[in-house]
């Protein structure tokens, strides 16, 4: 899941991952600190938090030319989610310009499509979709084929009722995007959707998941944006 950090707290844990590589071992606060032009026990609170964010943690070393007994001294690492977490915080920002355009481009497919149908969009989706993308145009591209394939089938009670829940996705109260995997899951399974489309979403379905898992919380506002959208077209 991801997490809630201020954009001061990200900006420190951007700076703490910078000191650790350089460093290329564990840091201590104090050592941070003065990297960093920062009060050490600033340094040590802000790393306490990132700890119980499950983005850092702590390990305890003894100096070995120390005789006798001491205090052992406090070292921080970053864990694997919080570098993956920076990473894609870095991406989320060169990707936004390319999916602004994905994003207007499927839309005008989508309303120029409601005389003559959406095949041609569905198959270049198809083609795209497997593709290494980047995480916000793959999630964008196969949300939707899946509202275009839940449409090819909405004369079923349930997927109308279904189609309507999605009018409203993302808002408080309403169903997540975390739910089109398990829509996806249950459309694979459906006659009238090609095999073609079914093997692809099997394949794809736990892609998604990891990636929307990782995408940050205004991007995720983006999608859930987007898939209103496109429902919007699709069902007035």
């Amino acid at each position: 899941m991801r997490k809630t950090l201020t954009r001061r707290q990200l900006q420190f844990l951007g700076q703490f991952l910078d000191v650790y590589r350089g460093m290329d071992r564990s840091v201590h606060y104090v050592t941070l600190a003065e990297r960093l032009g920062i009060g050490k026990i600033t340094a040590y609170e802000m790393l306490r938090l990132l700890e119980e964010h499950g983005l850092v943690r702590a390990e305890y070393s003894m100096n070995p030319d120390q005789r006798g007994p001491g205090r052992p001294s406090v070292l921080f690492y970053p864990t694997r989610e919080a570098s993956r977490l920076i990473d894609n915080l870095a991406g989320d920002s060169t990707d936004l310009a390319d999916w602004q355009l994905v994003r207007e481009r499927i839309l005008l497919q989508l309303r120029e499509g409601k005389a003559g149908g959406y095949e041609a969009l569905l198959s270049d989706l198809l083609v795209r979709i497997p593709e290494q993308r980047s995480p916000l145009i793959f999630l964008t591209e196969l949300i939707t084929a899946m509202i275009l394939a839940l449409a090819a089938v909405q004369e079923a009670p349930e997927v109308r009722l279904l189609m309507e829940r999605l009018r409203h996705i993302g808002l408080p109260g309403e169903i997540g995007l975390s739910a089109l995997s398990g829509i996806g899951l249950a459309l694979s399974v459906f006659e009238r959707i090609s095999r073609r489309f079914s093997t692809l979403l099997l394949g794809q379905v736990g892609r998604y998941e990891d990636m929307l898992s990782r995408l940050s919380e205004e991007n995720r506002l983006r999608l859930s944006d987007f898939a209103r959208d496109v429902t919007r077209i699709l069902t007035d």
